[in-house]
Order: C-alpha cells, then sequence, then structure tokens
C-alpha cells in the first residue's frame, strides 16, 4: 500500500523528534555543567576543550557522513547515527575529569553529525524546491525545542537522582525514535511524482553525483561554508554556555536555569518557523529563490545582533529577553541558509555539500569556544556578547559576494 500524500509530513515530525533528541543529548552536559564543574573542579577554559573535542568530531564527521548518507541513504544513515549518539550519551555517566568528557563528546559529535545531512537528503527527496523552507524550518525548530526541553529535563533528574541519571536517561529516548524511523520512513517511493503539486514533475530527478573536490571548486560551496564558518559558533555559544552564564554571571542556581534557560530557545524555534514560512511566502507571491533566501538572510541576521545589549542589561531577565531576541533572529537566517545546498546542488550531492558546510561551521564553532573560555577565564563576557552581535552579519556578506543567485538544483 502507497503511503498517503500527507506522509513526508510524518517524515517531517520525525525528523523534527530526532533534531530534538540530538540537541537533548548534547545540551544535556550544559545544562549540568555548573553541577558537574563544582564537583570535579572543572574551569571554564577546561570546559571550553570538551566542548571543542565535540565540536572536532562534528566538523570532520559531518563530512564523511554527508558522503555516507548519499550513498547509503537517509534511513539507514541516520538509524547507524542516532542509535551510536544514543549509546555515547548514555556512556556519558562515566564521566570522572576533562580527559574522559573530552574523548565522549568526541564520540557523540562523531555520531550527531550525520542528523542534519540526513535531514535535508530526506527533504531534497520529498519537498519540490517551493516548499522547502518551511519542511527545513520545521526541522530548525528541533534546536530549539531540545533546548528548550533540556533545562527543566536535566535539571529535574540532576536534582532526584544526580547528574550521571541525566545521560542515561536522555540517551534511551534515541532508541525508542529509532523504532518509528525504520517502521515509517522508506528512501524511495513507489510513485516518485505522489507529493507533488498537480502537474509538477517528479520530485526524485535522476541522480547526479558530484565529486567532493568538484565541490570544493565550486564558488558556491565556498560561499556556503564561509558563511557557516563565521556564524554557527554563535548558536553553539548560547547552547553550550546559556546555562554556564546565568549560573556565573546572573546568579541562577540549577533550579532557576531549569525553569529559565529555555526560554530563549523558545523563541529559536518561534524563528525557525518563522523564517520558513516567511520563505515559502515570498515564493509565492512571485519573489525569486534566490531574492526569497536573501530577505529572510539579512532580517534574521540583523535580530541577531540584538545579543549585543544583553551583555549589559541591568536585570537577567532582561539579558534573557535580548538573547531571546538574538535566538529568533538566528534561526529566521538559518531557515533559509540551511536550504540553500538544496537549491544548488542536485539531490545525490546534497547531503555531502550539507556535511561540507556543516563541517566549516563546527570547526569555526569550535574555535570559538576556545576564544570563550580564555575570555571568559581573563576578562568576562561582555567580548564574547560583541563578537556574537556581528558573526550572523559577516555570514550573510559571504553568500551575497559568492552565491550570487541561489536556483533550484535542475537550473544549477
Amino acid at each position: 500500500m502507497k503511503p498517503s500524500p500527507r506522509h513526508r509530513w510524518v517524515i517531517v515530525g520525525l525528523l523534527v523528534l530526532a533534531t530534538t533528541i540530538n540537541y537533548i543529548d548534547r545540551q544535556a552536559l550544559s545544562v549540568a555543567a555548573p553541577v558537574i564543574s563544582r564537583e570535579l573542579g572543572l574551569t571554564a577554559t577546561d570546559y571550553s576543550w570538551i566542548v571543542f573535542s565535540f565540536l572536532l568530531a562534528y566538523a570532520v564527521m559531518q563530512v564523511v557522513t554527508g558522503a555516507l548518507v548519499d550513498r547509503l541513504g537517509a534511513r539507514l544513515g541516520f538509524a547507524i547515527a542516532i542509535a551510536g549518539w544514543s549509546l555515547a550519551s548514555m556512556a556519558h555517566a562515566l564521566g570522572r575529569g576533562v580527559l574522559s568528557f573530552s574523548a565522549l563528546r568526541f564520540v557523540l559529535g562523531f555520531f550527531e553529525a550525520a542528523n542534519y545531512p540526513a535531514a535535508l537528503k530526506a527533504i531534497a527527496v520529498w519537498f519540490p524546491p517551493s516548499e522547502r523552507s518551511s519542511a527545513v524550518g520545521w526541522v530548525n525548530v528541533g534546536p530549539g525545542l531540545g533546548a528548550i526541553l533540556a533545562p527543566p529535563l536535566i535539571a529535574w533528574l540532576t536534582l532526584q537522582w544526580g547528574w550521571r541519571s541525566a545521560f542515561v536517561a536522555t540517551g534511551v529516548l534515541g532508541f525508542v525514535w529509532l523504532a518509528f524511523w525504520l517502521y515509517l520512513y522508506r528512501d524511495h517511493r513507489p510513485d516518485e511524482g505522489a507529493y507533488g503539486p498537480a502537474g509538477s514533475e517528479p520530485l526524485v530527478p535522476k541522480p547526479v553525483r558530484v565529486s567532493w573536490t568538484n565541490l570544493l571548486r565550486d564558488q558556491r560551496s565556498l560561499g556556503l561554508m564561509l558563511a557557516r564558518f563565521t556564524s554557527d559558533g554563535a548558536f553553539y555559544f548560547f547552547v553550550f554556555w546559556l546555562p554556564t552564564y546565568l549560573a556565573s554571571v546572573r546568579g541562577f542556581e540549577i533550579r532557576q536555569i531549569g525553569l529559565f534557560a529555555w526560554v530563549p530557545f523558545l523563541f529559536a524555534d518561534l524563528g525557525a518557523l518563522v523564517g520558513g514560512f516567511a520563505g515559502t511566502r515570498l515564493i509565492r507571491a512571485g519573489r525569486s529563490i534566490d531574492a526569497s533566501r536573501k530577505i529572510v538572510m539579512w532580517a534574521g541576521a540583523i535580530l541577531a545582533a540584538c545579543a549585543l545589549p544583553a551583555a549589559t542589561a541591568s536585570t537577567p531577565y532582561a539579558a534573557l529577553a535580548w538573547i531571546s531576541v538574538a535566538l529568533f533572529g538566528i534561526q529566521v537566517k538559518s531557515s533559509s541558509l540551511f536550504t540553500v545546498p538544496a537549491d544548488i546542488f542536485p539531490p545525490g550531492a546534497v547531503a555531502l555539500a550539507w556535511g561540507l558546510s556543516g563541517a566549516a561551521g563546527s570547526l569555526g564553532g569550535m574555535l570559538f569556544q576556545l576564544y570563550v573560555g580564555r575570555i571568559v577565564d581573563t576578562v568576562g563576557y561582555n567580548p564574547v556578547f560583541l563578537a556574537v552581535s556581528a558573526m550572523h552579519l559577516v555570514s550573510v556578506c559571504f553568500v551575497m559576494l559568492l552565491i550570487p543567485n541561489i536556483g533550484v538544483p535542475e537550473q544549477a
């Protein structure tokens, strides 16, 4: 029996849940970090090296997993990835210090790197270009939703049974998701044209293989890589450092972190949805794909600059409000930027193109984390907020310079 035309939105729902679990697993350490740091005597610089280890594996493996997902398909690729990262998350309960946590975070990043290449691969297969930003917008709800759920969940588990229980409990979620994924997802549809608008072309064109060297020589691929390299560190800063910032600068205890640290990520989710639907609406109103993507990116980058006033806000709640606006803007921009690989490359190269740009973003992010650790230990957070406020503006400049015409893969 063929799946119904609505089945592609079931797939999007699974992708949202997978990305949510992905971010709960990586956010578990961030929320528990104040407790773990006190118990194990970790400094901000120590913590930055632990985060660096995660992003190092995440950067390298996005390229590798992008190529593997293009070959294995999203179904098998995602299954291997989520099983691996769930086991790695549970193993964090064995952490004893900087070295062991760094090794465990490296393994976690190794497997979590497949999440977005596989998700974008599935979207490129199941959705026409005009609807992809909406689908990506929904998938981008996952990071914010994970960050919303993680503070109260991890804080509660930590207060009830200790921080080690938090890693075991969150790791189990991945195996629950895996059962639904294997049951509901298939890489190839019985009728390739069944899910597009009436009279549309099939959504799965003849596969086209693109090599790594061709992508690395492509100016558009370079533009994506530089755009991610200069901007991804801003989101990672809030994901990995917000609970620590609230504890060390704003005086929050673990209970207050559980109550309030999720609020900015609610706005991040709203930004992902608003950005995704704005891109679709602009295209349906007659704007080109190129114009719609870039309008949304500029709007998001300008809002992301609202991170700057958070550093000097008079109260912790005012700081959280400014951070919320900044995260809203970051995800508005990401809803369009993350769609661009599917707009400019054929489906057979989408996961690899995403992997290259994602690896560049993680490389920039991990270098930024070392900067954050050293600056926080010596000067404080103000220079970090200044850098975060500018990063997405620079990112869009690279898109404008190196990707002058964003179009559909068939025209690329």
